[in-house]
């Protein structure tokens, strides 16, 4: 099985004085899976790691998975069920979900908007 990493636990684990970043590396190593990330995640994460002039040579490490138009029509669906439910959960994440999902991987991530999409089949990594 493959883990994706999700922007925010990639900042976490980026911040040496995290432990909460330090205690979820620990558990995504344990674990032995695969680790990836979606492309959607790749551009958050250089954004923010460009704009504030850090390194970025880690992050282009990970093995990469694009947004296909399998993943486009998932996302769609998604946003459709959240809306008829009346949740509002950002795109970018929808997209990284319905990545995920797609490609049958399990997601990390610490953002709680995420577990909207349980019930519709995203597997959570916490």
């Amino acid at each position: 099985m493959t883990i994706i990493i999700d922007t925010d636990v990639l900042i976490e684990i980026s911040d040496k004085n995290s432990v909460k970043g330090s205690q979820i590396y620990e558990k995504i190593i344990s674990s032995r899976e695969n680790i990836a990330i979606t492309s959607i995640t790749l551009y958050e994460t250089l954004y923010g790691l460009l704009k504030s002039e850090k390194p970025i040579q880690y992050l282009l490490s990970f093995p990469v998975y694009d947004f296909s138009k399998e993943a486009a029509q998932q996302a769609a669906k998604f946003e459709i069920q959240l809306e008829k439910k009346g949740k509002k959960i950002k795109r970018t994440d929808i997209m990284i979900a319905s990545t995920t999902t797609t490609i049958g991987a399990t997601l990390c991530t610490f953002d709680r908007d995420f577990k909207e999409l349980e019930d519709l089949g995203l597997r959570l990594f916490i």
